[in-house]
């Protein structure tokens, strides 16, 4: 049963004669599809008409189609114009020219870039891993790119807010242009240190470009939406931005395929790619959009140290994607394209390359050799098309399942809306899969004899499992730093919270090269140091990151409305319900 009431004054100023309308809607929560509306109260003509509007009804009306709510919103006691009164037909076609447009701009410039970013790091990476670099020296090449997301992440809020999402949208595509057209002067004849030098220089470009980019894919959906009311725009922009990790993943198949084909083939169709988000970015956006209609925030602004449970969940933010890349990024595919060990050596002739097994070459001196013995041996020897794959893979398995998480995971839960609690839980079990890997990778039979039917399906079955379990948390992440900051929305939008993600990635990335570099013995010059040691020793990694991740969480003030595991199983109970029991 609902009901409401509003004082409103009328006027008709010019005499039209035309009757006033307003429509009282009730707001019942965000996540609303829209409000039940109920009569439509029709004023009588005349000016200076004083009025009160009394709706009380059980069944709410159809809502009419078309948001009125966009231009005009009423108060108690507003003064109303008849001129002022929304028409459907005007709001209709508003939402179409001014936020359909822009919004499908930005989105599929934002959609493209994510394709050509995921494809960067399967060309550098497997590449560099052809050139025979080590997995270390790989990591320090994506260094600069982590490192300029936690810069870049603090001045782009400041730049779109003073030039627009025009200006820093273009300035993303264009530097990430300039980063592909850099990687084509990338010469086989450079020494190791020059090499390393030059495409770390040129993968900062990328990561500068990704965040300026990523400021117009995420805001635009905020300025397409009215602030209290979900529309279909609004489940138009949910189902884009889904997509965006499973389209990385895209890129990271697309990457891997066009460079077996070529180098040089791989980074034209990227550019390409970006090539064609160009013009609709220059020509079909109105450079102030996404402007401060406001004082913009200033430097003491982009940590809030008062906000102690946005600050923690930072803090455990970093940990948590630290404990993917430990393993992921670099490690996996290096282990992924590795030989075997046992099958190089003096004791394996060959006169070609296909006298050894998958993964090995037949050197100059007659035996068989580890392609890269700096990037380690004992993997599964597979193509660099099939690493892209599996890679890709993990990344679209991984955005899906974010996309559908309150629906599929939380909510038959009764873990919706999350907490802290709910994050310490899905923390906890992030580290499960990475220490059963370790645990197999280091004890089972199948990785100490090379058995790669075996050590494949161990290694699919645990990355789908983390895959999942990732998404969730990181789900949950994304809503609680909503929850937390509400106040500080500015702030947020720029600050800590956002660089911790890319220190995350940074220090995971440059941890795993150490590990799985230097934790494996040295075999000797044709197969190079033990990559099943050093993967291993990269999940144990991953695994203590998980925990320190959720030991932080402990930290955040949010348990009042406890944990759920269904509706049957309550392992914490919530506040109120514990001041009951004590009543009783």
């Amino acid at each position: 049963r609902f009901s409401g009431t509003s004082n409103l004054e009328t006027r008709d100023p010019d005499d039209t004669g035309r009757r006033p309308q307003v429509r009282l809607c009730f707001l019942l929560s965000q996540s609303q599809e829209s409000p039940p509306c109920f009569h439509v109260l029709e004023f009588p003509a005349g000016a200076h008409k004083q009025q009160k509007m009394s709706v009380e009804a059980t069944t709410p009306l159809e809502a009419p189609e078309g948001d009125f709510t966009e231009e005009f919103k009423s108060e108690p006691n507003d003064i109303i114009s008849d001129k002022d009164a929304p028409k459907k037909k005007d709001s209709s076609m508003n939402l179409t020219s001014k936020a359909l447009r822009p919004f499908v701009i930005i989105s599929s410039s934002y959609l493209l870039f994510t394709v050509t970013d995921g494809a960067v790091r399967m060309i550098v990476l497997l590449h560099a891993y052809n050139k025979s670099f080590s997995a270390l020296e790989v990591a320090i090449m994506f260094s600069l790119y982590e490192l300029a997301g936690v810069f870049t992440n603090l001045a782009a809020g400041f730049m779109g807010a003073k030039w627009g999402i025009k200006f820093t949208l273009i300035c993303g595509l264009s530097l990430q242009l300039f980063s592909y057209g850099l990687l084509f002067a990338w010469d086989d004849d450079w020494s190791k240190t020059e090499s390393i030098i030059f495409v770390t220089f040129a993968q900062m470009f990328s990561g500068i470009a990704k965040d300026l980019t990523k400021l117009g894919g995420k805001t635009v959906t905020k300025l397409v939406t009215p602030e209290e009311q979900d529309t279909r725009l609004f489940k138009l922009v949910s189902l884009i931005t889904g997509w965006k990790n499973s389209l990385k993943g895209v890129g990271y198949f697309l990457g891997s395929a066009l460079l077996q084909v070529s180098y040089e083939l791989s980074l034209g169709f990227m550019m390409g790619l970006i090539l064609l988000a160009m013009p609709w970015a220059i020509l079909g956006l109105d450079r102030n959009l996404g402007t401060a209609k406001k004082k913009n925030a200033n430097w003491k602004e982009v940590f809030v140290w008062d906000n102690k449970n946005l600050n923690v969940l930072s803090f455990a933010r970093l940990f948590l994607f630290a404990s993917r890349d430990f393993w992921f990024e670099v490690p996996l595919p290096f282990y992924l394209r590795s030989p075997g060990c046992d099958s190089l050596g003096e004791d394996f002739p060959c006169s070609q390359d296909s006298d050894c097994d998958t993964g090995g070459t037949c050197g100059d001196v007659g035996f068989c050799e580890n392609i890269n013995p700096g990037g380690g041996c004992g993997g599964l020897g597979l193509s660099r098309v099939v690493v892209g794959a599996f890679l890709g893979g993990y990344i679209i398995l991984y955005g899906q399942v974010q996309s559908w998480t309150p629906q599929l995971v939380t909510g038959p839960l009764k873990q919706t809306p999350p907490n802290k609690l709910t994050e310490i839980l899905w923390g906890n079990i992030n580290c499960i899969p990475t220490f059963v890997m370790f645990f197999v990778i280091r004890f089972s039979t199948a990785f100490e004899n090379n058995e790669v039917g075996r050590m494949a399906g161990w290694l699919i079955t645990v990355i789908i499992t983390f895959a999942i379990i990732f998404a969730i948390n990181s789900s949950i992440h994304s809503y609680l730093v909503v929850k937390y900051a509400k106040a500080d929305k500015v702030a947020v939008s720029v600050g800590l919270y956002y660089m911790s993600n890319a220190l995350g990635r940074l220090v995971g990335t440059v941890g795993s090269g150490l590990l799985f570099t230097y934790v494996g013995n040295d075999l000797g010059e044709f197969a190079g140091h033990d990559g099943t040691i050093g993967l291993a020793a990269c999940f144990l990694a991953g695994t203590f990151s998980s925990l320190i991740a959720a030991f932080i969480t402990l930290w955040i003030e949010d348990e009042d409305s406890g944990l759920k595991c269904g509706s049957c199983c309550t392992l914490v109970g919530s506040k109120e319900t514990i001041i009951e029991d004590d009543e009783i």
